[in-house]
């Protein structure tokens, strides 16, 4: 009877503190000026609160915080579209999801690959299906959805090694798939974002491969040498992607582990000198000043141990942090578009990439969502929170892919 007393309070107190993230998300519409969260809540909760949930969970005993967040995901399940065809394929060892748009086509169409966001950690074929559906609807491409493997369990380079074997594999069967060779891009969101970035680096300049016609990156992470750019100050409690998090999964991408995430968040796990040759790219300087006006302040630099570093010194590998990579690659790279959200931690690698291209002829789109936060996309057709600048967002991501 007292181990029964005990499970019910703890399964209240699960449920009681469930609802921080809700009383969160609440505080950020009322006390952060500029953004707009429509409050329309509903059962859809629970995936919200899993974060919560989960880590509640894995303090008791019962499942890792990973694992239920993980199938608070994968629950919601569709039925069949009226207007595309859906198959689960795989691409050599790699799962994807093909969604072909049912209606006939005079000529060739478009194809996407999209690589999904949640950190590296997070996310499935799943997860963003109702968004590739719409992209494959409304743009009338062929939308290629890449189940890539993710950490902890599998470490870098397996997510990027992945997404560029599936992206590979569909530029040789193009044919397959009645796609145009010449109007092939790759996109993704957050994490999803950082590995498009990576793949469009790695095919630039192949003569094997048709070349890719567009890259679109939807508030990408893209660098790991400072977490106090003006973004990660200014929305470092902001959901739904806090600063202390966006560490935290890019550590567990390297590593499978975030024994030095205090070290990251800090700036004290990359050499000055490495930080130095670095800083005409990922440096304040390169953020215009009225990204700075809203709770930004300037860091000292500081150095690290030997030590330190030999943990992370694979930040420098372009293909982990895309906005590393040498202008000879950037100057190769196809038409781009970016999306930047204001209330993202994620805001200022969009922003430094955005001019990183243009420094080197690359034609940019970009799209900044000023009352927007991280993962906002996802959220432009939810049954449980509906924002607004979310589905702008995503008609001006299709309006792109369709001015292909």
């Amino acid at each position: 009877m007292a181990e029964q007393c005990i499970l019910k309070q703890r399964l209240c107190l699960l449920f009681m503190q469930s609802y921080s993230g809700a009383l969160a998300l609440i505080c950020i519409h009322f006390l952060v000026p500029g953004m707009n969260i429509p409050m329309h809540l509903s059962s859809g909760f629970s995936v919200l609160f899993a974060f919560e949930q989960g880590k509640i969970l894995e303090n008791i005993g019962i499942c890792t915080q990973l694992n239920f967040v993980r199938y608070i995901q994968g629950r919601k399940t569709l039925g069949a579209d009226p207007k595309l065809f859906i198959e689960d394929l795989w691409f050599e060892k790699v799962p994807v999801r093909i969604y072909q748009p049912k209606t006939p086509s005079a000529s060739q169409r478009r194809g996407v690959m999209f690589f999904h966001g949640g950190g590296w950690v997070f996310g499935s074929l799943d997860t963003h299906e109702e968004l590739c559906r719409f992209i494959a609807r409304e743009s009338e491409s062929v939308v290629v959805s890449v189940g890539y493997r993710l950490a902890p369990e599998h470490k870098y380079p397996a997510a990027y090694e992945d997404c560029l074997s599936a992206t590979q594999h569909f530029l040789q069967h193009l044919q397959h798939y009645a796609v145009d060779p010449a109007r092939v891009t790759v996109c993704g969101d957050s994490a999803g974002g950082n590995l498009a970035a990576a793949v469009s680096q790695t095919l630039a300049g192949r003569s094997d491969l048709p070349r890719l016609r567009a890259q679109i990156l939807i508030y990408p992470g893209l660098q790991a040498l400072d977490f106090n750019l003006p973004s990660y100050q200014q929305n470092r409690g902001v959901p739904l992607l806090f600063r202390e998090r966006a560490a935290f999964y890019m550590l567990q991408y390297l590593n499978g582990n975030a024994i030095k995430l205090e070290e990251v968040l800090e700036g004290s796990h990359i050499p000055v000198d490495i930080k130095l040759k670095y800083r005409k790219w990922v440096s304040p300087d390169n953020i215009p000043e009225e990204f700075k006006v809203r709770g930004y302040k300037p860091r000292v630099l500081l150095d690290c141990t030997t030590e330190i570093f030999e943990t992370v010194k694979r930040f420098c590998e372009p293909t982990l942090c895309p906005l590393l990579a040498e202008d000879a690659i950037i100057q190769q790279l196809p038409e781009s578009f970016i999306l930047t959200c204001e209330y993202d931690v994620l805001r200022d690698d969009g922003l430094l990439y955005k001019k990183r291209l243009e420094d080197n002829g690359v034609p940019v789109t970009w799209y900044h969502i000023k009352d927007g936060f991280h993962g906002i996309i996802n959220s432009f057709n939810s049954d449980w929170l509906s924002f607004p600048a979310g589905k702008r967002g995503l008609d001006n991501i299709v309006d792109f892919l369709r001015s292909l």
